[in-house]
């Protein structure tokens, strides 16, 4: 069977206005889903224990492999008799990773007329080895932050940083340095993210953060199965200098919505998934050799290599709780950034392939998501009042999910047995000694493109951390509060504003622009819960803070909007509207946005955006064609203008790697008394004015890559 290149696929798809097929995450057929209850629920523990030993790893992995060997066998026979198709030509973690086999070859053919160009993405072979308020978080360095962050002191990767007075950019496999001294913009560094001497045009180089002169790269090497750390040097003048490359053995991280790195002080943080068994098929059907393996590091040098070694030990590694017939490794990694040499370590726990990642100042949890999923809330009855009635008790067998607390300070993590999956990061919040989750019955998680799909019930989740323990306790039914659902079609957005207070709704994500309108769901938990629903004249392709209040983004199928939200009590109010004629968000990543607040009532927002029905995916080929800036006056907008590119399209830049923009390629940037739009090569500064925002200078990135004498470090 072959294997289907997912990240690949899905941009090809959205360029030809079927993403949404490509976000659908296919169950596994019913005949696999007995087989894996009779391979798993054997292996899996009542709390959380490490394994212990190298030796009871190994043995837990073969004893998947051998049951799975046993119903692939039984599925065949089956298939012979004529008594339905089996799963052995294809993992059920293959399955749901991929898409489902064939469906996703067909459409590959029916759409593309089959064939991808050179430029997409491969994905990963699954079988290979505290407030939220943008703007006002502060890097390690005591600077202001540039990045819009999900919570205040925790920096997250991305494509634009500073340092001092020099603007780090990353874009298509480069890094590029803009001096931003003298009131004047010059280029002044460009060098490779990828090692010097090597051209690994199978690697792509997706976020990155600096910590003081030190630059990290974060990237995935397909030819090495690795994630790839380049560790850069920034002297005061700019220049960059190639300081050394790892490789982290991992599948790919990648998610539509997630970033898989955080920077807490000197401390680098790192989210890999790490399928623990290595496989390959025989014709028959049957595996050829299988190899368990662990995640590892090892150092790129020019010449030789080093040895891999193991940076997990069997005792920071913890049993399933989850029955699974793929075991995957969730792997948090922590990394010394104040050292001169990288030294990692790694705790993980083992699950199904289904998760999401979000770090806190005090831990990271992982919420992994069954294979079976299951929940109590989404058969809703009510009475002719339109009251809801008493449902029954949830189903006897233990949830299907479970979130993991990982400590950062170190000691022993922590497990809570859940119903429901978050859509992505943003669905999760620690804050007051509570968890809160916003939660749907049919979600999985946001590896790859999961989080694209909206389906099923939804709920809140809020749990007293300190419940979060090693005997994995149950979540318990009066935890969750039932709220609206959303319509099936589009996908969720949602976001934690405040104390106390979470948002949903729905838009058109990644897909083309269709016309929609709907509503947006404000719940505010704790004590006096009460959800208000405000009806919206578009989608919500974005829900971000503007200091104590909201502003819902999104489009008709032809018009941009930003709706602001109040959200004093005692219900949520739309308090200003703004529509940006013919026009659409030209980034769906959080890090497109930003607001600055200039007081409690006051401030600046900027969006990249683009013509009105252009899909959502085509900031992978194209950067935007502006960056929009509005000014706020007590949740009232008033449009300033943008600042616009000027490059022509499909720019010939030499790119060698990662030479698709998976990240994104255009930000707004408030850097202390300056405003600039990254337009990709493009930086451009523009001044406020009477209300109004005007152009006063700009430059190109991208002349360094033709002046060889401006390159530094490679």
């Amino acid at each position: 069977m072959r294997i289907v290149q997912r990240r690949a696929l899905a941009w090809l798809v959205a360029l030809a206005g079927v993403s949404s097929m490509v976000a659908t995450v296919e169950v596994p057929v019913a005949s696999a889903q007995r087989a894996v209850r009779r391979t798993v629920h054997a292996s899996t523990q009542r709390r959380l224990r490490s394994f212990g030993t190298s030796e009871a790893l190994r043995a837990y992995v073969q004893r998947i492999l051998a049951a799975q060997r046993a119903d692939a066998r039984r599925e065949r026979r089956r298939a012979r008799r004529g008594s339905g198709g089996g799963y052995g030509a294809g993992s059920v973690a293959q399955r749901s990773m991929d898409g489902g086999g064939g469906s996703i070859d067909s459409l590959m053919s029916g759409a593309l007329g089959g064939g991808a160009p050179a430029a997409t993405r491969p994905a990963a072979d699954p079988r290979s080895p505290a407030a939220t308020a943008a703007g006002t978080s502060q890097t390690a360095a005591g600077e202001q932050s540039i990045t819009n962050t999900q919570e205040v002191g925790i920096d997250e990767g991305d494509i634009v940083k500073v340092r001092g007075d020099h603007l780090v950019v990353l874009r298509r496999g480069r890094l590029f340095t803009v001096s931003l001294a003298g009131n004047r913009m010059q280029p002044i560094s460009v060098v490779n993210a990828f090692p010097p001497g090597a051209n690994d045009s199978e690697a792509w180089y997706d976020e990155m953060l600096v910590d003081g002169n030190k630059i990290v790269v974060i990237g995935f090497s397909y030819e090495t199965s690795a994630t790839e750390l380049g560790m850069f040097d920034l002297d005061d003048a700019g220049r960059i200098t190639h300081r050394a490359t790892y490789y982290l053995r991992s599948n790919d991280y990648y998610s539509s919505r997630n970033y898989a790195s955080r920077l807490i002080g000197h401390t680098l943080i790192l989210y890999m998934p790490y399928s623990l068994i290595f496989e390959q098929w025989d014709e028959e059907g049957e595996r050829a050799t299988v190899t368990p393996s662990f995640p590892a590091m090892r150092r790129w040098r020019a010449r030789g290599r080093d040895d891999w070694h193991q940076i997990v030990t069997a005792s920071e590694v913890f049993q399933p709780i989850q029955p699974t017939s793929q075991p995957v490794l969730h792997t948090v990694v922590t990394c010394d950034l104040s050292r001169p040499d990288l030294r990692c370590r790694a705790r993980g726990v083992v699950g199904p392939y289904g998760r999401t990642f979000y770090v806190s100042h005090e831990a990271v949890y992982v919420w992994v998501t069954s294979d079976e999923a299951e929940t109590f809330w989404d058969e809703e009855e009510y009475d002719e009042n339109g009251e809801l009635v008493e449902r029954a008790r949830p189903p006897a067998p233990p949830p299907p999910g479970v979130v993991y607390r990982l400590p950062l300070a170190g000691g022993a993590p922590g497990a809570l047995r859940v119903f429901g999956a978050p859509t992505d990061q943003l669905s999760l919040r620690a804050a007051d000694g509570h968890l809160n989750a916003l939660l749907t019955s049919e979600g999985n998680g946001d590896a790859m493109w999961a989080s694209e799909r909206s389906a099923g019930g939804v709920a809140l989740l809020r749990v007293p951390i300190a419940r979060i323990r090693p005997n994995a306790p149950v979540a318990r039914r009066e935890d969750y509060t039932v709220l609206p659902s959303v319509e099936r079609r589009g996908a969720l957005q949602n976001r934690f504003v405040g104390d106390q207070h979470v948002l949903y709704g729905v838009g058109g994500g990644w897909g083309p622009r269709v016309a929609r309108r709907g509503p947006i769901f404000v719940h505010r938990y704790g004590a006096n819960a009460a959800t208000t629903t405000l009806e919206l004249p578009h989608g919500t392709d974005r829900i971000e803070p503007m200091g104590a209040a909201a502003v819902a983004v999104g489009s008709d199928g032809r018009d941009l909007h930003f709706t602001a939200i109040r959200l004093a009590a005692p219900q949520a109010q739309i308090a200003g509207n703004y529509v940006e004629r013919a026009a659409s968000q030209g980034e769906e990543r959080t890090h497109g946005f930003f607001y600055l607040p200039t007081s409690d009532s006051t401030g600046y927002l900027g969006l990249p955006v683009r013509g009105g029905r252009e899909s959502g995916a085509r900031h992978l080929r194209d950067t935007s064609a502006s960056v929009l800036f509005l000014s706020v006056d007590d949740l009232r907008f008033a449009p300033l203008g943008s600042l616009a590119s000027r490059a022509p399209a499909n720019v010939a830049d030499a790119c060698i790697a990662s030479c698709v923009d998976w990240y994104g390629n255009a930000r707004p940037i408030f850097y202390r008394d300056r405003v600039y739009a990254l337009l990709g090569y493009e930086l451009v500064e523009g001044r406020i004015d009477a209300r109004a925002i005007r152009e006063i200078g700009r430059t190109d990135m991208l002349t360094l890559v033709n002046q060889p004498v401006a390159r530094a470090g490679n």
